[in-house]
């Protein structure tokens, strides 16, 4: 071997052999991302959920009934046990006679403080009316033209518009209806439209489905009516995208072998 020698350069089959590994690495890596962040996500925000509420109850219970008192380590997760424990208990003493009175006796009390009493309206008028028409509540999904025509959007139909707003609107007959408008990526921000019932195109897809359709923002959209997967989105198979350029090269590559 000669000093400066040039090294042996690397023959086109090799480099689109290399190109083909790299490629299936990759794949295989966002294959496994997709899987694992999700899951992480969810844990992750699952634990934070149970850390806070843990934080707020377990300052409340005496020492004698918590469970850290005996043992050598925390017990994650009591203080949410006790928390849905009092709330059952509560709403159980509030659907007695007793109850709806010592119930009413406090609501007599924040009636008499005017700020506390406006905010403690709301509140319960909002529970209140999300509870208790949570079985049809925002169980319909529909598109409307908005912000202007030809441009559409998902919306999450509420209910039909009732009170001043419904009467006032309702001046020929055609039914108004009240519906979410979700902002991407995020959405539990919004706005609260009324629209005419004739101008709603409802949906068969669920509202967990269009609410993953907001929050991919569009990248995640539902099966309709028995779609074919498409077998270049499946992550099992890495695609091949090294084009026909690379798949010439590897033919010819191998055709050309001594």
């Amino acid at each position: 071997m000669t000093d400066g020698a040039e090294p042996p350069q690397p023959t086109l089959a090799e480099e689109a052999r290399r190109s083909r590994g790299m490629l299936r690495f990759r794949n295989y890596f966002l294959t496994g991302l997709v899987i694992a962040a999700p899951l992480f996500l969810t844990v992750y925000i699952t634990w934070g959920f149970i850390v806070w509420i843990d934080s707020w109850v377990t300052p409340f219970i005496p020492a004698a009934y918590s469970p850290d008192t005996y043992l050598p380590f925390t017990v994650p997760g009591f203080g949410l046990v006790v928390a849905i424990v009092c709330i059952t208990l509560l709403g159980f003493l509030t659907a007695n006679l007793v109850g709806r009175t010592a119930l009413s006796w406090g609501e007599s009390l924040l009636d008499r403080m005017p700020v506390v009493r406006n905010l403690y309206r709301g509140l319960k008028q909002i529970f209140e009316t999300v509870l208790s028409n949570r079985a049809k509540s925002f169980q319909t999904v529909g598109l409307i033209e908005y912000p202007r025509k030809g441009l559409w959007a998902i919306v999450f139909i509420a209910t039909g518009t009732k009170g001043e707003v419904g009467h006032r609107l309702d001046k020929e007959g055609d039914p108004m209806v009240s519906v979410f408008l979700p902002t991407t990526p995020n959405p539990t921000s919004g706005f609260l439209l009324f629209v005419r019932e004739a101008d709603v195109v409802r949906l068969d897809m669920s509202v967990e489905e269009a609410a993953k359709l907001v929050i991919s923002a569009g990248l995640v959209s539902p099966k309709f009516n028995g779609d074919e997967e498409d077998p270049e989105a499946s992550p099992s198979e890495p695609p091949d995208r090294l084009g026909e350029a690379g798949r010439q090269v590897g033919a010819d590559a191998t055709f050309n072998r001594p």
